[in-house]
């Protein structure tokens, strides 16, 4: 069964467009709150490792689309992580891999940020991300905290995607797309680092991994190349988001 395409009055446009913009205000308020708030630091830590995990999830999926195998990554309490991955990469594509990471939260706040702009795609969306945890636990986490960690966090999405009202899911989701803008800056320290500590000990940078990759430049030349992409890419989603909707369809599905 076909269901028919309504239109939106003016006044139901005008209506989400101030919701959507809510929304974004609220999610920015408890973020400012976090950081003033006595413990806000601690109680902001899940949002620290969520930055990590779409982090490295961005190199993973970045070694899928030029053709290798996302092996494993691992993740710690410290808030570091790595990702592995395997194939014949020529050094474009080993400095494309490199550059995943570090473009990889501002592309997933844009995604956040578009999909949260009704309530309907919002709920997808959430359970979409739900979903490919849930797939990510199964296929590429390799330790302990980061099963944890990755397990709960699908679980939390789906909870939300599937017992939260519109707004709620709406709220949820832009809040995540809000940490995700941020965490490329809170951050960007690292766009800057020719090498990078973690939990395992020291290694190259993501931005020296693309200077060596490509065979010029030097490494903060390549993490400000990433820094300004994440923030013209951050612009333009967010523009979408706060636009409103102007000629809104609500279309059925088959």
């Amino acid at each position: 069964m076909v269901k028919p395409i309504v239109q939106l009055s003016r006044r139901d446009e005008d209506t989400v467009a101030s919701r959507a913009r809510l929304t974004l205000f609220l999610s920015v308020a408890i973020t400012i709150a976090l950081y003033v708030i006595p413990y806000g630091h601690t109680i902001a830590y899940p949002l620290l490792l969520i930055s990590t995990l779409v982090h490295e999830l961005g190199h993973g999926v970045a070694a899928v689309i030029v053709g290798g195998d996302f092996e494993r990554f691992v993740m710690w309490s410290d808030g570091s992580g790595t990702a592995f991955s395997s194939g014949s990469f020529n050094g474009l594509e080993r400095a494309f891999i490199a550059a995943g990471g570090l473009v990889g939260p501002a592309l997933g706040a844009v995604f956040c940020l578009v999909s949260a702009r009704r309530p309907s795609t919002a709920r997808y969306c959430m359970a979409a991300i739900g979903f490919l945890l849930l797939l990510a636990e199964v296929l590429v986490v390799r330790n302990l905290f980061g099963l944890v960690f990755v397990g709960v966090m699908g679980l939390v999405c789906l909870s939300v995607a599937f017992r939260g009202t519109g707004h709620i899911v709406q709220l949820v989701l832009v809040f995540l797309g809000v940490q995700l803008a941020l965490s490329v800056y809170s951050r960007s320290d690292y766009l800057f680092m020719a090498e990078a500590q973690t939990a395992t000990g020291t290694s190259p940078s993501d931005a020296q991994a693309i200077a060596d990759a490509m065979g010029i430049g030097p490494y903060w030349f390549w993490g400000g190349l990433c820094g300004v992409f994440s923030l013209v890419v951050l612009v333009v989603g967010g523009w979408y988001f706060l636009r409103g909707t102007r000629r809104a369809r609500a279309a059925g599905a088959i």
